[in-house]
């Protein structure tokens, strides 16, 4: 336990997200992903990852009136952790989107019962997985949806939980490393809400979330609409001559260099270490044909290397989300091996 939260951070050079599954509502395989075996972690760390993030339910597998989970669970989740640990991997748990109860109800109206919630949940997690070394990071949620200073007060009060719960049960847990979301893991909000963290009851242990899906328009729209389109494509010498509607107007490089350099300068310099917990682009490539698709695909390597590059070059920890599209969890292949060479070539 002796590393603190920078020393733990340095450690992280690139991180896998197991999307999809122990967060599934359901259940591990109810949408579609094969239930997580050792086997597949440590093909996750002989393809380049270093780091494991899990997004994991527990509302579903509790009691709706004691908020007591299921023991089969707890043990089930501490299992995967191991497969983690045993592999010498860094491990980030978390409590993901679960339904919405957190994340969808960050408001003063709800405060009381979620906080109460909170320290159930916490305390429960925290004390099955005493024991586990400092590889071992728990996370206070997910995407919080947080757009004011009123819903960010009551944010804080949830993370303050969290810390508080997970401190009192004592043992490596009186030191591990925890991880609190910025308001809607959004680096403008994050920046502009987020002007304090929680109080610890031991210094240097604190990381702060975000995501990155700049520009959505590239990483996860659909369908043109009346105030934009999609983009497809992306970065310099990128961009078609031919579909030109769906070059990029916003969002390339410089945006990568700005909006991630915020979080160095606001968090980073002042040593408290920023987890990049979830980016990726979707792949068109069901759409798109020939020099689209092409010129796509170039793209989207372009987009990963420049996130994970940029991430690493300002001391972010960037954990790439996926959910089975860029690794095979059944056969334990690489399925997008463009993109697999370049996130693992930028993070070098």
């Amino acid at each position: 336990m002796t590393d603190n939260a920078v020393q733990a951070a340095a450690k992280v050079r690139l991180g896998l997200n197991i999307g999809n599954t122990l967060e599934a509502t359901g259940g591990e395989t109810a949408w579609g992903n094969p239930r997580i075996t050792a086997a597949f972690v440590q093909f996750a760390k002989a393809s380049g990852f270093n780091a494991i993030r899990l997004p994991a339910a527990w509302n579903q597998y509790a009691d709706a009136t004691t908020a007591k989970i299921d023991a089969a669970w707890l043990a089930r989740i501490k299992e995967v952790v191991q497969y983690c640990i045993d592999a010498d991997l860094t491990v980030l748990l978390n409590i993901h989107w679960d339904g919405g109860w957190l994340e969808n109800n960050v408001t003063p109206d709800k405060q009381a019962a979620n906080n109460a919630k909170q320290k159930a949940f916490w305390q429960q997690i925290a004390t099955a997985l005493r024991d586990v070394d400092g590889r071992l990071m728990f996370a206070s949620a997910n995407e919080p949806n947080v757009k004011t200073a009123e819903q960010m007060a009551v944010l804080m009060s949830y993370h303050q939980t969290f810390i508080d719960a997970v401190r009192a049960t004592g043992g490596r847990n009186a030191w591990r490393n925890l991880v609190v979301q910025g308001p809607s893991t959004d680096i403008e909000l994050t920046t502009q809400l987020m002007t304090a963290m929680p109080t610890d009851t031991v210094s240097g242990r604190l990381m702060l979330e975000v995501h990155y899906y700049t520009p959505w328009n590239f990483t996860g729209m659909t369908q043109d609409e009346s105030w934009g389109n999609q983009f497809f494509y992306w970065g310099a010498g990128n961009h078609s001559t031919t579909d030109t509607a769906h070059n990029p107007t916003w969002g390339e490089e410089s945006s990568v260099d700005s909006l991630l350099g915020s979080m160095k300068t606001r968090f980073v310099d002042k040593g408290i270490p920023v987890v990049i917990g979830e980016f990726g682009a979707i792949d068109r490539s069901k759409t798109l044909t020939g020099d689209a698709l092409r010129l796509h695909q170039s793209s989207r390597a372009a987009y990963y290397k420049a996130v994970a590059q940029r991430s690493r070059a300002l001391g972010l920890l960037p954990f790439v989300w996926d959910t089975g599209g860029l690794l095979d969890r059944s056969r334990n292949l690489v399925l997008d091996a463009p993109v697999l060479a370049a996130l693992v070539e930028g993070t070098k």
